[in-house]
């Protein structure tokens, strides 16, 4: 496993649709080189996730994963390494609340975004089989932030421009008024 270089706003490749891929594909050797290099560069920036045209390949493969000791995000829950490959999402309910994001391509900027709080993610594993998952609350927001990037929308689309921050100005100002503000959110 090797760390990639992780693409920033302005690339084109942030602004195009990733094209689905073939089980042929995800099943090559190239393909599951490309997830164990998203994990490896995923873990060494301390994100919570990573989409493949965050590193150059417009496909819609994306990597999720919170570890407990996360520094970037210290109040997001747990959750498991996940791939999920060709992923559709669904709503759970029309409720949604402001997450405050920043992003691996986007660096040292955060913003409030709506997100739906519960969504259904139905997808293939990296073997190619069929999961779903169900997540809420802070993980569903990081599910669509990653879905978003392989439909070539950034956080900075959605939120409003009001709620720019620095990650230190956030720290310093906004990081109560956000813990509180999710602090009802299912775990």
């Amino acid at each position: 496993m090797s760390s990639l270089e992780v693409v920033t706003v302005g690339d084109p490749i942030l602004r195009e649709r990733a094209r689905e891929i073939t089980l042929d594909e995800l099943r090559a050797p190239a393909t599951q080189r490309l997830i164990d290099d998203m994990i490896e560069t995923k873990r060494d920036h301390a994100g919570a996730g990573i989409a493949a045209n965050q590193v150059g390949l417009a496909v819609r493969i994306a990597v999720i994963e919170v570890e407990g000791d996360n520094p970037r995000y210290p109040y997001k829950p747990p959750f498991p390494l996940t791939v999920i490959v060709n992923p559709e999402l669904e709503p759970l309910h029309e409720e949604t609340v402001l997450v405050n994001e920043g992003c691996l391509s986007v660096p040292d900027l955060r913003g409030d975004v709506p997100r739906l709080v519960g969504v259904r993610v139905r997808s293939l594993d990296r073997r190619g089989e069929p999961q779903e998952h169900v997540v809420r609350g802070l993980t569903a927001g990081t599910f669509q932030h990653e879905i978003d990037h392989l439909d070539g929308i950034l956080f900075l689309d959605r939120a409003d421009p009001r709620s720019f921050a620095t990650w230190e100005q956030f720290d310093r100002h906004g990081r109560d008024a956000f813990l509180e503000r999710v602090a009802h959110l299912p775990r």
